[in-house]
């Protein structure tokens, strides 16, 4: 390679996947000039100033002071190039092509890193996707800052080297400096208590509605007046859930990691995300997107807990955007210059009030709410939406006597219940060679070749069928909660029992 020119890699973010990205620094006589090409955005075409004055202040000889021509291709040319995190491999690549360094310690290498005007290196956004990318390419190392080391080390098989400033990346891309590369780690996972179920006085059908919930990965809508325990029983959900493993770990930091919110005392993410968005976000948001697209709160909250408290409050598109997520369990974003596929198997919980006033229906309380008012806020709630949500219970005012009642229940009656079901569902998974998380992802399919119904449970599904006017969706979202409460029961097939109480949840008047 001429000793004008040098080449290097570096990567670039879609979405939550990352690409390579080759950086071209080519160095010749001429009027002074120094441009980026290769379709890169405004940040990235800013670089040239943060790379100059980086430079200037670590000793090296900056590119507005030589009368040379200064050309850096960033390829392939039809990507489109955002951000800052060129920043670092633009600046190796110059003073490699200037002759100022000697590169022979990068080879197989990718180099991410925003510059500050002192040569510091800031963190980037993305870096543990970066970090798996390098590894899946056969890449050996990737040098990044030192802020990002961490969650990249998360990855196994690619050598991390952290560095806090150019000159560190100068010298051992030369090979002057040893960096020792950072140990991978594997995060120790937990369930995280902010309320626990114990916490719970009373309510024992919604927290039995809880544990079916947590043990198959189903959806729950929950009505009641205001104050009773709604917002607090789906907080408490998380604590009865089962912990992260390791794959999904990954899968959750990747999304936060996209969207910039990691950091060096939260790597990675270690509990099962609960997102609890505000009635007023927006779509964009919600689903995610911008721009340059970013994980919204859906994907913020895959392998977790989507938390949408007063319902009817959120805007129609919004509560309408949710229904292919909620199906396929991914969102894809589409720009005129790029698309971007981001992971969002999420559990949707969700609380409302039966009116506007709160009390319709309530035996004890007069609503005042008319009859055009109760409807127009009942329509806020689409049927396809409802059609999509398999457990919906209502959630009375508790008595006096029972909130004062002390709670001796063990946390461990519920976490133990959760457990055994999925572990009897993991046995019969396997025994069918099937490869999915939960029961409410089962397909079509997988239910017909799967769940096998006792005679009267068999009667009673056709009968209720054709008498309630089930959907095909509500028809096997109804089999799929049927098959978690026989899972939670240990029993291979699903009796009339099973259904009935499935039945229950799917189709109950929860709104009077």
């Amino acid at each position: 390679m001429p000793r004008n020119l040098s080449k290097l890699f570096s990567a670039e973010l879609e979405g939550v996947t990352a690409k390579i990205i080759t950086i071209e620094v080519d160095v010749n006589v001429g009027l002074h000039n120094f441009a980026i090409v290769g379709l890169a955005d405004k940040a990235l075409s800013e670089a040239k100033e943060r790379v100059n004055s980086a430079l200037k202040n670590s000793g090296f000889r900056a590119p507005n002071r030589e009368n040379k021509r200064i050309t850096v291709n960033l390829a392939p040319a039809n990507i489109h190039k955002t951000g800052s995190q060129y920043d670092l491999g633009i600046a190796v690549g110059y003073i490699s092509a200037t002759g100022e360094i000697r590169p022979k310690n990068i080879e197989r290498s990718i180099i991410i890193g925003e510059l500050a005007l002192d040569g510091s290196v800031r963190p980037v956004k993305g870096a543990l996707n970066i970090s798996s990318m390098a590894r899946e390419k056969g890449f050996e190392k990737i040098i990044l800052p030192a802020e990002n080391a961490s969650e990249a080390a998360l990855i196994e098989g690619i050598k991390i080297i952290p560095v806090k400033n150019i000159a560190e990346a100068a010298k051992y891309a030369e090979g002057s400096l040893d960096i020792t590369p950072l140990e991978n780690k594997t995060p120790e996972t937990a369930v995280k208590e902010d309320i626990s179920i114990t916490d719970i006085k009373g309510h024992e059908s919604a927290k039995r509605a809880l544990i079916v919930a947590a043990s198959g990965g189903h959806n729950i809508l929950m009505v009641g007046p205001p104050g009773s325990g709604k917002t607090m029983l789906a907080k408490a959900l998380g604590s009865i859930m089962p912990p992260l493993n390791l794959r999904e770990s990954i899968e959750v930091s990747k999304n936060w990691s996209a969207a910039g919110m990691l950091s060096q005392e939260m790597p990675y993410i270690t509990n099962r995300p609960f997102r609890s968005p505000h009635h007023t976000s927006s779509s964009i948001s919600i689903i995610g997107g911008g721009t340059n697209p970013r994980p919204g709160e859906i994907s913020l909250a895959h392998n977790g807990v989507l938390f949408f408290d007063e319902l009817p409050e959120f805007r129609r598109d919004v509560l309408e955007s949710l229904r292919q997520p909620i199906e396929s369990g991914e969102v894809a974003i589409s720009r005129a210059k790029t698309n971007a596929i981001f992971p969002a198997r999420f559990q949707f919980v969700s609380a409302m009030n039966p009116c506007p006033c709160g009390y319709y229906g309530d035996p004890d309380i007069e609503c005042r709410c008319g009859a055009y008012d109760i409807l127009r806020y009942r329509k806020k709630i689409s049927g396809p939406l409802l059609d999509r949500i398999d457990i919906q219970i209502n959630v009375p005012r508790i008595k006096y006597d029972e909130l004062k009642k002390k709670s001796g229940e063990n946390k461990n009656k519920y976490t133990d219940i959760v457990a055994s079901s999925i572990e009897f569902r993991k046995e019969r998974f396997k025994k069918f060679g099937i490869k999915c998380s939960a029961n409410a992802t089962l397909t079509s399919k997988q239910c017909d070749e799967t769940i096998f119904l006792s005679k009267e449970a068999e009667e009673f599904v056709k009968k209720m069928f054709d008498s309630s006017h089930l959907s095909s969706r509500g028809y096997y979202r109804l089999l799929k909660t049927s098959r978690t409460i026989a899972d939670i029961a240990a029993s291979d097939t699903v009796s009339l029992d099973h259904v009935a109480e499935a039945f229950q949840y799917r189709l109950k008047n929860i709104l009077p």
